[in-house]
This record gives C-alpha cells, sequence and structure tokens, in this order.
C-alpha cells in the first residue's frame, strides 16, 4: 500500500506544479477563459465547443478548473452541447492518461519501486481500490488526471476503468453543465449551488469510503 501512495504522492505532484504555473502565469485564469469563450461566440458556437473539448483534454498536461469551464460551457452552448463538449474532452483526458501511462508507465513502476514484491502489493492494492478511487476523484482537482494515470500503469482492464471513469465524468459533466445553462449574469446561484452540491457530495463519499476502509 506505501508503494501505490508514494505512486500517487509523485503524479500528484506533477499536476500540481502544472496548476502552480498556469496559475502563476494566468494563462488558464477565469477571466481569460471568459473572454476566449466572448470572442469565440461572436465568430461560430461550434469554435467554443472546440475550445471546450481541448480545455479539457488539455488538464491532463496543465491542471484547468474543470468545473468552471464545464458550467461555462452550459451557459454559452446550453444544456446538450455544453454537456456533450465537456464530457469528450474530459474522456480524451482520461484515456490519453491512461494510455500513455500502461505504455510508458513500467519504467517509472520500476524506478520508484524497485523490490518486484512492493510492485505486485502495489498494482493489487489499486486493483482493489482504484475503482471506487476514480469514482470519487473528481471531489479534487488533480485527482481525476492522477486516478486515471495510476489506473494505466498498475494496468487496470480497460473496460473497468471506462466504467469507471463514465460513472465518474458524466453525471458531474451533466449537472454541471445544466446549471450553467439555467444561470446568467444576474442570476448565477443556479451555478453556484451546483458547484457546491457536487463538492459536498463527493466529499461525503470520500468520507463513508474511508469510514469503509478503516473497517475492513
Amino acid at each position: 500500500m506505501k508503494g501505490l501512495i508514494k505512486i500517487a504522492i509523485i503524479f500528484a505532484l506533477v499536476f500540481a506544479s502544472t496548476f502552480f504555473v498556469a496559475r502563476l502565469t494566468g494563462i488558464f485564469s477565469i477571466d481569460k477563459i471568459r473572454i476566449w469563450f466572448d470572442w469565440a461566440q461572436e465568430i461560430d458556437p461550434l469554435l467554443i465547443f472546440t475550445l471546450v473539448t481541448l480545455l479539457l483534454f488539455s488538464d491532463l498536461f496543465i491542471a484547468v478548473p474543470t468545473l468552471t469551464i464545464t458550467i461555462l460551457a452550459g451557459y454559452f452552448l446550453g444544456f446538450p452541447y455544453g454537456s456533450l463538449s465537456a464530457i469528450l474532452g474530459m474522456f480524451m483526458a482520461g484515456i490519453s492518461g491512461y494510455l500513455l501511462t500502461r505504455r510508458f508507465g513500467d519504467k517509472i513502476l520500476n524506478k520508484v519501486i524497485k523490490n518486484e514484491e512492493k510492485r505486485k502489493d502495489a498494482i493489487e492494492s489499486f486493483h482493489k481500490y482504484g475503482f471506487l478511487m476514480i469514482l470519487m476523484s473528481r471531489a479534487s482537482p488533480i485527482l481525476p488526471e492522477v486516478s486515471a494515470c495510476m489506473a494505466g500503469i498498475t494496468r487496470m482492464p480497460f473496460r473497468k476503468f471506462l466504467l469507471a471513469w463514465t460513472i465518474n465524468t458524466v453525471p458531474f459533466a451533466l449537472i454541471a453543465s445544466y446549471s450553467g445553462s439555467i444561470s446568467s449574469i444576474s442570476n448565477p446561484r443556479p451555478a453556484i449551488y451546483a458547484a457546491i452540491s457536487i463538492y459536498a457530495v463527493l466529499w461525503i463519499g470520500w468520507w463513508i469510503l474511508k469510514k469503509y476502509k478503516s473497517k475492513v
């Protein structure tokens, strides 16, 4: 289990560093993203669809405000297209993270955990708890990308990963984009309530999972 935690921490630090770079440079600030969307709206709504998808895909490499982008997608594109663009971007990020670490992760795993028995223990631990980890990962920034990479590096069966990622992503995107679609500048309360509710439910899920694991 310690080996699994060690790998997760390394991935988290890598993604956290991109988050701080993004914050310091302001490249993906909420104000800047809003400006991009306003500009794209004047040209073609399809451009906003593409921007949302690419921004959420880029979350695999540079941390972006996923929830805010998804809410804005609903606001600018409406519920059906906003949710579709968000789901597509999140799936591209998750599947790419899984495939990249599945293909190249052995070197990282062997370097971080040199003992073969400990490597096997780390893999078995993720196969045991990884599904639930992916399900709850939207509770915090960075965790979704970490969990996708952990699934790839430990070679979780792709179908199992895809099922967990679907349950993790689709409701999140639907709720966030819908709240954006019924919000406005003068009445942002639906989006605010949705954001609070999503994180509250996910954190309660983490708490229940922690209690369950402590009893096992």
